[in-house]
């Protein structure tokens, strides 16, 4: 027999399950406690008691996607058979790969308040993975500053993949290449520093 915890779990895991449903047909605009509501099959008044608005849906749905993509990234850090730098490109490419196949959950991971306390924790989750694949290339004293420099190139590759500003027509690249080359500039400027840093 279900439990009233066990019940009130699996209502809410629909209710997400629909709200990213919408989100990717139509965006936010889509995702109103209503619609999701319906979406479920549950009762009008359902999605109001697990949810206080709709912006607090919309935070649930960055929050997972945060999560979701640190263990991803986390699968990735412990792949034995992966080269440093292979396992850093992976990286940088599953965050770009949510621009591409669900761009409104990439915007909206991106415009969810950063003071948010459950939706920060979920970001660090993220950037604590991202800098351990980080720092296994080019060391724990640069991971940060190079850390940074790949997740802002990664979002602005993404973004202008998702506005169609960079067509490899044009620029006779495209974003995987973008990628390579970025991590191969990093490694090169690492090994250079610590052969100055050697001399």
């Amino acid at each position: 027999m279900v439990t009233r915890t066990e019940a009130a779990a699996a209502t809410r895991s629909a209710l997400v399950r629909a709200a990213s449903e919408l989100l990717d047909e139509g965006g936010p605009d889509a995702v109103t406690l209503r619609a999701v509501g319906a979406r479920a099959g549950v009762s009008r008044g359902a999605p109001y008691g697990h949810f206080e608005h709709k912006a607090h849906l919309l935070t649930q749905l960055a929050i997972n996607a945060w999560n979701s993509l640190a263990d991803k990234v986390g699968q990735l850090r412990t792949d034995p058979d992966a080269t440093p730098g292979a396992r850093l490109e992976g990286a940088v490419l599953t965050l770009i790969e949510v621009g591409r196949r669900q761009p409104y959950l990439y915007a909206l991971m991106f415009s969810t308040p950063a003071d948010d306390p459950e939706a920060a924790e979920a970001a660090s989750r993220l950037e604590g993975e991202f800098l351990a694949i980080v720092a296994d290339l080019v060391g724990e004293a640069d991971a940060h500053r190079y850390g940074a420099l790949l997740m802002t190139s990664a979002h602005g590759i993404a973004g202008l993949e998702l506005s169609g500003h960079l067509a490899k027509e044009k620029w006779k690249v495209d974003g995987e290449q973008l990628v390579r080359m970025l991590i191969d500039a990093i490694r090169s400027g690492a090994k250079n520093a610590d052969a100055g840093g050697n001399c």
